[in-house]
């Protein structure tokens, strides 16, 4: 059985700035206020769990997942947290770094009140710093600021994070992280599943092709295809190669140029492209939510399976509300700590 422990969700200086934020009356003035609901979905209190015998403390064994927060995929990172924290043989070892776009108190308290004993930390990603380098894709979910804010985790993250798991938010654990945090990035700064069957030129135009002084960025590289919704990526190294100026650079070209379609994706193609440390696909059994354009149903890979990542247009939540859930789905929703309207009643 697991017993509370009195661990607190660390949050930044700039929360406690905002204080202001969850003063609201009802009553003012003898004029009766309708209370507003909730801008975010309300999910029940996730169990404690705690660690085992040998796992020794936080600050010498923790370890650090980023994720970023948003009130539209909510649901999705509630989820993913919960599985991480089930499957962990040290889940109080675990500490979780959350980017958000703007200050949520409704977010906040939602975590707060889902996980009591989690540790946590949350950072505000400046929309600005690359708002005016994104360009338009195929899908307007991959437009969004906060999709490109894992572009910048060396410059947001403490000094003491020298190295983080970067993880989408609709996806599931079903595996100790312990042995993703464990590898050996062997030199690279950044390990990942690589795919190299994929059609790796469709990730970019002919133009790109065609330019002969673009497309040789890949000289003496063998390019594959890897999905940076799971990434473990070595901070120190990172920012002395100065990785984020690199990604930041084709993003000015794409610009002016249109060499690509797919929002964050391709530039880490273009920077990392066939120079990371590649792991088992067992960590991204990616794909589960179909194309960016119609979402339909696809089935799992063979194989051993660590993690199941439904990147694509289709959402295990969105498709279970819809009572058109794919097969796939049902991996997903024994994690799902929403609480219906139905639920709440009873």
């Amino acid at each position: 059985m697991a017993f509370p422990l009195p661990i607190l969700g660390l949050l930044s200086l700039s929360l406690f700035l905002n204080t202001n934020a969850f003063a609201t009356s009802g009553v003012r003035l003898g004029i009766i206020r309708k209370i507003s609901p909730p801008n975010v979905p309300i999910f029940q209190e996730a169990p404690a769990f705690r660690n085992g015998e040998t796992c020794g403390s936080q600050p010498t064994d923790g370890i650090h997942i980023a994720m970023t927060l948003d009130a539209n995929y909510l649901r999705g990172t509630m989820a993913a947290v919960l599985s991480i924290l089930q499957h962990s043989t040290c889940p109080e070892n675990v500490e979780f770094h959350f980017l958000w776009a703007r200050y949520e108190p409704d977010v906040l308290a939602s975590i707060k009140s889902t996980f009591p004993y989690l540790h946590f930390n949350i950072y505000r990603f400046d929309s600005n710093r690359v708002r005016d380098k994104i360009s338009k894709s195929i899908r307007q979910a991959l437009d969004q600021p906060l999709n490109y804010a894992r572009i910048y985790l060396a410059e947001i993250l403490p000094p003491h994070v020298k190295r983080i798991i970067y993880l989408d938010s609709d996806l599931v654990v079903v595996d100790d992280i312990k042995n993703l945090w464990k590898v050996d990035l062997e030199g690279k700064v950044v390990a990942a599943p690589e795919y190299c069957h994929a059609n790796f030129t469709k990730y970019f135009t002919d133009l790109f092709w065609s330019d002969k002084k673009l497309s040789s960025t890949f000289s003496g590289r063998k390019p594959c295809y890897f999905n940076t919704g799971v990434m473990v990526v070595d901070v120190e190294r990172w920012q002395q190669g100065e990785y984020t100026q690199k990604l930041e650079e084709w993003m000015v070209v794409q610009k002016q140029k249109r060499i690509y379609h797919l929002g964050s994706l391709p530039p880490f193609l273009l920077v990392l492209g066939g120079n990371i440390k590649a792991i088992d696909h067992r960590w991204n059994q990616h794909g589960l939510g179909g194309d960016n354009l119609e979402g339909r149903c696809r089935s799992l890979h063979p194989g051993p399976i660590s993690l199941l990542h439904w990147s694509g247009k289709g959402k295990p939540w969105l498709r279970l509300d819809s009572r058109k859930p794919c097969v796939v789905d049902h991996l997903w929703a024994p994690y799902d700590l929403y609480r219906s309207s139905l639920q709440l009643l009873e």
